[in-house]
């Protein structure tokens, strides 16, 4: 269908009403709930609460509901809630708003069952889908009564291990504008069919679709079951039959008797589907009791003691503020955040220093710059390596970066990765273009670049990063692969004199390095909005050596800025008609060794 040429903030009144929204209502310690049984109480925290089949559908949907209400426009507020919900089957309608984690606590998605819906929408913001950030739902099965499941997200918007009974929709409610911007949908099951809408970007990854229909900017699949084929552009789909190399994200269950555990998936190789259609997922449990269960005001001394005796570490809703970093130096160790847990780096050091060792997750957390300059907010290894972690590789899952918005704050990169063999599964780092008064600004929230890497074999599935002022994406290291990408040039750029290199105009939003001989990536967009009205250009949208290993298929650029806002001169290096000025978009096959096709 057609979309009218919008991204989150072309609406800038829209944005700053967003940010302004009254909460309503309260919960967490000291609220209603503080005693409710429903609590995850002394393992899980006050923040986590968890539902029975027992407790009576009216119960539970007050509970959710008051959840939503307290969330729903909730954009930049510290809250954060995990609402967890044990085997059996619930009749209940879970919205599902900001820093809102929705999660099933059975082996299998179908051990949980809602009779509802799990709805993503976009009322609290006209029907403008594309500020949906910041939340999550996994490991359900779902029943929608009429038949449509509605995940109307953004980025940070992941939903993993689901089976839809019935259709599924990824775009807003009428009425209103009806937008929404990327998503990211993994191991999960649509017995129906999917329909984009005005989906304008999207990565599902081992899925199986009853059917797909509907395509805009950059559509991708890789290793999806009923998935459309392979067509570029108009439709834009980019398929990729089989996934190379991933494990899924770690999810908390509950035993038959009551207690918890984290369970790890096993890494897969020319994977496609889910790991659990066929029978249980293969993989090991892990008791909460080798767990740190930590909480908010739990210092980093606190964490790395922890860690250092052995534990993993589940981090319960909330926000930490860590005065040093977190440091991962075990094989094998989880590090699992539940509902959105964000870290945040007060007196600018890291927030996680992961070893270079292997088989480490990292997941479900935000981190965000909270003091004027962290060099790196999450690194993998330290300084280059030759060891190969290619057996037992170290998986970020739904890692996101903030940089601004919330609170004023710098970081010189978000994530840099000097491992080797390391796999990233939804990665959104995103220097703020909307947010509070006073935290964003060209010198406000200053952010170089959002992905480093060092490290050779990296693999990034849905990587999207944002308004960062230098190279967004720099990749030195040889044999990456991506598969997704998504990108917007910095709004916010005074001058053309204060954005340049040398003679170069602006900076590509993905960059290889020159010395790299071999590196290959699929299905990716980058965008301009420069909203100064400063006839702002860059060069080129992706800069990569002409070589023959290195090669990108499936590439657009798009221009969402008016008259005088300026725009992007090149798609890939030289090649590529301009956009600029006004709505327009350009889509190139492929290109490798100088050549386009």
């Amino acid at each position: 269908m057609p979309v009218t040429p919008s991204r989150r903030t072309l609406l800038r009144g829209t944005a700053a009403l967003a940010a302004t929204l009254p909460v309503v209502g309260t919960l967490g310690t000291g609220s209603a709930f503080a005693s409710s049984p429903a609590l995850g109480g002394a393992e899980l925290g006050p923040n986590v609460i968890v539902f029975d089949p027992s407790m009576s559908d009216a119960s539970i949907q007050a509970q959710v509901d008051a959840v939503f209400n307290t969330q729903q426009s909730n954009q930049f507020g510290t809250e954060r809630y995990a609402l967890a919900f044990k085997p059996g089957t619930y009749k209940v309608d879970i919205n599902v708003g900001f820093y809102t984690h929705v999660l099933g606590l059975g082996a299998s998605p179908d051990d949980v069952v809602i009779n509802g819906h799990v709805t993503v929408d976009a009322q609290w913001l006209g029907g403008n889908g594309t500020q949906n950030f910041w939340r999550a739902a996994e490991n359900l099965c779902i029943v929608p009564p009429d038949g449509l499941e509605r995940w109307a997200v953004a980025q940070a918007g992941p939903m993993r291990r689901a089976h839809i009974k019935g259709n599924m929709t990824l775009w807003p409610s009428p009425p209103g504008n009806r937008w929404s911007s990327g998503g990211f949908l993994a191991d999960s099951v649509v017995d129906g069919q999917v329909e984009s809408g005005s989906q304008q970007q999207w990565l599902s990854r081992n899925d199986t679709f009853g059917s797909w229909t509907g395509s805009n900017w950059n559509m991708v699949f890789v290793g999806t079951q009923g998935a459309p084929a392979q067509h570029f552009p108009n439709p834009a789909w980019t398929v990729v039959d089989r996934t190379p190399a991933v494990r899924e994200k770690p999810f908390l269950t509950i035993a038959a008797g009551g207690s918890y555990r984290v369970f790890v998936p096993a890494l897969r190789r020319d994977s496609a589907g889910t790991t659990w259609a066929a029978g249980l997922a293969a993989g090991h449990s892990i008791p909460l009791s080798r767990f740190h269960v930590a909480r908010p005001g739990d210092s980093a001394d606190t964490i790395n003691d922890a860690l250092a005796r052995g534990r993993h570490l589940l981090l319960t809703p909330g926000v930490y503020s860590l005065s040093a970093p977190i440091r991962v130096t075990r094989p094998g160790t989880v590090v699992l955040g539940l509902g959105l847990a964000t870290l945040q780096a007060t007196h600018g050091t890291s927030l996680i220093e992961v070893a270079d060792v292997g088989g480490v997750s990292v997941a479900g957390v935000l981190l965000e710059a909270a003091s004027a300059d962290s060099p790196v907010l999450l690194r993998v290894g330290h300084g280059r390596s030759h060891t190969s972690h290619a057996a037992d590789p170290t998986v970020l899952f739904d890692v996101y970066a903030r940089i601004g918005g919330a609170l004023a704050g710098g970081a010189t990169v978000s994530i840099q990765l000097d491992s080797n063999d390391v796999i990233c599964d939804n990665i959104w780092l995103w220097r703020a273009d909307h947010g509070l008064n006073g935290t964003v600004g060209w010198s406000v929230n200053p952010a170089d670049t959002g992905f480093l890497v060092n490290g050779d074999r990296v693999t990034a599935y849905g990587l999207a990063v944002e308004h960062y002022q230098k190279y967004e994406v720099l990749w030195r290291g040889n044999h990456g692969r991506t598969y997704f990408f998504q990108n917007e040039h910095p709004y916010d750029v005074p001058t053309q004199s204060a954005w340049r290199h040398g003679t170069t105009n602006g900076y590509a939003a993905y960059k290889v390095a020159d010395s790299v001989t071999d590196h290959l990536a699929w299905g990716l967009g980058s965008y301009c909005f420069f909203d100064l009205q400063a006839n702002i250009y860059t060069d080129r949208a992706y800069e990569v050596p002409d070589t023959p290993g290195v090669a990108f298929t499936d590439l657009m650029t798009v221009c969402l800025n008016g008259p005088g806002g300026g725009g992007i001169l090149h798609c890939i290096n030289n090649s590529g008609d301009p956009v600029q000025n006004g709505f327009g978009t350009y889509y190139l096959n492929g290109y490798s060794n100088g050549l386009t096709k």
